[in-house]
């Protein structure tokens, strides 16, 4: 019997979803359950199986294409059946066309239209009210260069090659700034040692569902999230040295080397058990303090940002720790995360410190009460116990808490509690 695929819930506040590629073909054979296409949803892009098995005989949503719930994506066919005489078409059951843009969306359109064309197609042209484009001049090719009068006068006198700069007035057209700026007889880009940057004309990109959702939690969060912040200093030179043993015997053992942020998870769990207060959520009219530590880390994927979860991170050693957060961002890039993976945290840590930010104060995710940011590790100037200037390892962390939750006394514990299992990393062992 012919079955039609249905935009199936993929996340507890679905609503919509953009269908981002089909992983089948008009003509395909699909099993129960295999992966046919690849759906964004509010909180991440995941594949989409199959819930029937049979032949793929008709696509009715295009890729990139935004649909409602129970949308009607695609019919399938069994094997020898025939196809019904409107399978041309999906049934009117009033959700199969592309979801209709929200109240904010529209307000939006008032500011920014889609392109009629593709861009390949349409002709360029400046954007009324933005900056004019500028492109390089004609070199040596007989065409006269555009110049204005007095950068022509100004070139000659300081022997400048004009047809070699780059205009910056409008149409590309060479002005007195440009002479000026330029070396005598030298093209005026960084003295003829870089290429001169590649630039574009304006560009108008689609906000994803995924940055969407992102930006309207984000706000949600620092406007109704009465947020406070403390940061304290970490002394890094026990834990940097204890990782290096622990890697070095792991690694003789043909075991994985294990990261800075695996210590500082068990740490924050730790802490969090240390101090329960702010493993907790505002509910209104009550706080909840959970009696897990569902530990939510931060994980970069093309799309934005997503907070994988950790269940039950309190009972779970730093090489169970680094081998199930390493499996969940791994299938976080390859968007292969369930909705339950990505749900239920109550704490989340986000550490920027690989890409050298020092310290930083995150937004909380909420329902959560608090958020961590670990910065980078970095050689500074420190004065030890006898007085002395010596070279020393620090790193900064910072605490987002919700003031309905935690109050600055609490935070400044859970603080304390994770510098000290970071500086005596050895208790993070077991």
């Amino acid at each position: 019997m012919a079955a039609y695929l249905k935009m199936p819930k993929l996340s507890d506040t679905m609503t919509e979803g953009t269908l981002v590629k089909w992983l089948k073909n008009e003509g395909d054979s699909v099993a129960m359950d295999e992966d046919i296409a690849e759906v964004e949803t509010d909180k991440a892009t995941m594949t989409m199986p199959s819930f029937d098995e049979g032949t793929l005989h008709k696509i009715y949503v295009k890729e990139g294409d935004t649909v409602a719930l129970g949308a009607t994506l695609a019919l399938v066919l069994a094997e020898g059946e025939e196809p019904p005489e409107d399978a041309d078409s999906p049934p009117d059951d009033g959700t199969s066309t592309p979801a209709e843009p929200d109240a904010e969306d529209e307000e939006a359109g008032e500011h920014e239209e889609a392109p009629e064309t593709p861009a390949e197609e349409k002709p360029e042209k400046e954007t009324k009210g933005s900056a004019p484009r500028t492109s390089p001049s004609p070199v040596s090719s007989g065409t006269r260069v555009k110049a204005s009068p007095l950068a022509r006068k100004l070139a000659a006198e300081r022997g400048v090659d004009i047809a070699r700069l780059q205009g910056t007035g409008p149409g590309g057209r060479i002005v007195k700034d440009d002479v000026e700026n330029a070396p005598p007889g030298g093209s005026g880009s960084n003295l003829g040692l870089l290429p001169p940057p590649v630039m574009t004309g304006d560009q108008t990109i689609p906000v994803t569902g995924i940055r969407r959702v992102i930006a309207q939690r984000l706000l949600e969060s620092k406007t109704t999230i009465p947020h406070f912040y403390l940061n304290i200093e970490i002394d890094a030179d026990p834990l940097m040295a204890l990782r290096s043993q622990v890697n070095e015997a792991s690694v003789a053992n043909e075991g994985p080397k294990y990261t800075v942020n695996d210590f500082i998870m068990r740490a924050a769990v730790l802490a969090a058990g240390a101090v329960p207060a702010v493993n907790a959520s505002f509910q209104g009219d009550s706080v909840v303090q959970y009696g897990d530590v569902n530990l939510s880390v931060a994980v970069a994927v093309e799309e934005g940002l997503v907070t994988p979860v950790i269940r039950s991170a309190q009972t779970k050693s730093i090489k169970e720790l680094a081998a199930e957060i390493k499996d969940l961002a791994t299938r976080a890039r390859e968007k292969k995360l369930s909705p339950d993976e990505m749900q239920g945290g109550t704490l989340t840590l986000s550490n920027l410190g690989a890409y050298g930010i020092s310290n930083f104060d995150a937004i909380i995710n909420p329902p959560q009460a608090i958020i961590l940011s670990i910065g980078a590790i970095s050689k500074q100037a420190v004065v030890d116990e006898h007085d002395r200037i010596v070279p020393g390892l620090r790193m900064w962390v910072g605490m987002s808490c919700d003031h309905r939750v935690v109050d600055g006394a609490v935070g400044a514990q859970y603080l304390s509690e994770l510098k000290h299992f970071l500086q005596n990393p050895v208790l993070l062992i077991s």
